[in-house]
């Protein structure tokens, strides 16, 4: 089905999951969006080869239940990509110089297990913590100390037209008077609730990857795709075992 030797690889985040599966909206922004995704799932995947994660997955999962049916059968047929202890590391880098703020442990997880699988892309609606100039020149000075190559940030959009190299984008991806700082939508707000939903169930981070750890295990055995981990990574083990 995919030819990962060949094809680059890129992530999906939750966000992009959402406006894929979403019913049809009346706000312009969001309409626009949710055309986006899916001319991106539909018509570019046998030119990516398409992956999530164990995170994408907990996230997806929570939320309106009905929703969360249709993202978790949306990409049921995608590799997920494993957690190693250098995703971990990276991870604790980048919230510890606020390159992805405390708050938003996922997308620093996103951004991790992307990166030191050396994943070609990144995609995403977020405009907060992700498709942001300024966070992603922060994201990339961090993944570069730490030793990788940065893995490439961007809307489905973007990287539809061949414009991931460019720091600004004029094109259908915002309509005008677009503010990325202030813009919400159902869709967010939604993800906005997944990913609160998702975090608020762990008291600890140890606890929080002692899930992840086992929640991968028995998708493995249940027959979900798994990647394995190139050998330069490390699987990761929870402290306590």
């Amino acid at each position: 089905m995919f030819t990962y030797a060949q094809n680059p690889r890129v992530y999906l985040d939750p966000t992009v999951i959402s406006y894929y599966v979403a019913d049809p909206s009346q706000n312009s922004q969001l309409a626009l969006w949710q055309a986006e995704s899916r001319r991106f799932w539909r018509n570019f995947q046998n030119q990516f080869a398409f992956v999530v994660s164990d995170t994408v997955i907990g996230e997806i999962s929570r939320g309106d239940r009905a929703q969360a049916r249709k993202r978790n059968a949306a990409i049921v047929h995608f590799p997920c990509l494993p957690f190693s202890a250098e995703a971990f590391a990276l991870v604790q880098q980048l919230l510890a110089a606020r390159a992805v703020p405390a708050k938003s442990r996922e997308d620093a997880e996103h951004i991790a297990i992307a990166t030191v699988q050396g994943v070609d892309y990144l995609v995403s609606w977020n405009h907060k913590h992700l498709v942001n100039e300024n966070q992603r020149r922060q994201i990339y000075r961090v993944c570069e100390a730490a030793g990788f190559q940065p893995v490439t940030i961007c809307t489905p959009t973007i990287l539809m037209e061949g414009l991931v190299m460019k720091e600004k984008f004029v094109g259908k991806c915002y309509l005008p008077g677009f503010d990325p700082e202030t813009y919400t939508d159902p869709v967010l707000e939604e993800c906005a609730r997944m990913r609160q939903e998702f975090s608020a169930q762990f008291k600890t981070v140890e606890e929080r990857y002692a899930y992840l750890v086992a929640q991968g295990e028995k998708r493995r055995k249940q027959g979900y795709k798994y990647l394995p981990l190139p050998p330069h990574l490390t699987e990761y083990r929870p402290k306590d075992d």
